[in-house]
């Protein structure tokens, strides 16, 4: 079991307890995720890198995983990139929602108003850090 998910399962048995969202949000914002892309021939028709997006219950799903491993076992021939928790929050628009690790037992569903709460805190982060780069 990986650290994220172990934070996972402490942030279930107790979804009222700050310690344990901070625990597996700053886990989660300071990792990184394997994003299935696709194929090159459609990847040089968008001109870039495009993701993956899935649709279930008529609502787009990011997919991510905290492994290569997990993403193979959700499709052996997916094409992926490698993207820190931070930057993903960063780039993430409205209604997109996130889906971690689908096909395991430590699969969450990330909805629109988690995500911009998520981006909202590493923008504040940012803000601070670049404040403090000023004042040295």
């Amino acid at each position: 079991m990986e650290k994220l998910d172990e934070a996972l399962v402490n942030l279930r048995q107790d979804m009222q307890d700050g310690k344990k969202q901070c625990e597996f949000y700053d886990l989660f914002l300071n990792s990184s995720f394997f994003v299935p892309i696709l194929e090159d021939g459609e990847q040089e028709q968008a001109g870039g890198v495009v993701p993956v997006i899935t649709e279930a219950d008529g609502k787009d799903f990011l997919m991510l995983f905290s492994t290569v491993e997990r993403l193979k076992a959700w499709d052996p021939a997916a094409r992926f990139i490698e993207v820190p928790g931070h930057l993903l929050a960063l780039s993430t628009v409205d209604p997109l929602n996130w889906a971690l690790n689908v096909g395991t037992d430590y699969s969450k569903q990330f909805h629109p108003e988690e995500i911009a709460w998520l981006r909202g805190a590493v923008e504040h982060c940012n803000a601070e850090a670049a404040a403090g780069a000023q004042q040295a």
